[in-house]
């Protein structure tokens, strides 16, 4: 049994976005672990956030054109600009990083990124399970899984803000770093925005 029996393209382009999302997030830790390396896999998410992008616009245009929408139509563009939000600061993060003359990544940015990409895993689960209404226990079980990720970046954010407070002298160096970790967390942050978008349309579709 279909969650809603209509436009199944809508589907196919979410699912689309979210592999999307999850391919930029895998580059993007790549890139932190082989950072000598790190200036292809920066021109690859480049392109990545502009697929995304043509991807989150096509979706739009389908809305606007298709008189019956899978689900509320303000739940569609909700969901679709927090995806593409996430790979936007994906996207953003690896720019910087040569920007700002980064010589080596900290520890604590690997850790972030190992977190949001638990979290955009989980976000591709729920968004490929939306297809399904019998999928809609698993979904609300993955949304926990993806709040609690973004508790975890939260409790890394504030210590690795704390150590460069402690430890950082060069005032340039402590702004460059937070606004990093920052942003990873942020991108986390926004994972759980989608987790609570698709956790009202299973429950207003149940």
């Amino acid at each position: 049994m279909r969650l809603i029996p209509r436009e199944e393209k809508f589907f196919d382009l979410f699912e689309e976005l979210a592999a999307k999302i999850e391919e930029g997030g895998l580059l993007f830790i790549e890139m932190l672990e082989n950072y000598e390396m790190a200036e292809p896999k920066i021109v690859r998410i480049k392109e990545i956030e502009h697929e995304a992008d043509v991807i989150t616009h096509k979706t739009y245009e389908k809305m606007h054109r298709t008189f019956l929408t899978p689900f509320d139509r303000e739940d569609i563009h909700a969901l679709l600009n927090k995806m593409d939000t996430i790979m936007d600061i994906i996207e953003a993060c690896a720019l910087r990083m040569p920007l700002y003359k980064i010589k080596e990544p900290a520890p604590e940015l690997k850790e972030l990124s190992r977190i949001l990409n638990k979290a955009i895993l989980k976000v591709k689960e729920v968004v490929y399970a939306l297809r399904d209404k019998k999928n809609a226990r698993m979904i609300l079980d993955a949304c926990v899984v993806i709040n609690t990720a973004e508790n975890e970046g939260d409790i890394v954010l504030r210590r690795a803000v704390s150590r460069l407070f402690e430890e950082e002298k060069d005032v340039v160096e402590l702004i460059k770093w937070k606004e990093l970790f920052e942003r990873i967390e942020e991108a986390t942050d926004v994972c759980e925005d989608v987790s609570n978008i698709v956790e009202g349309i299973v429950l207003k579709n149940a």
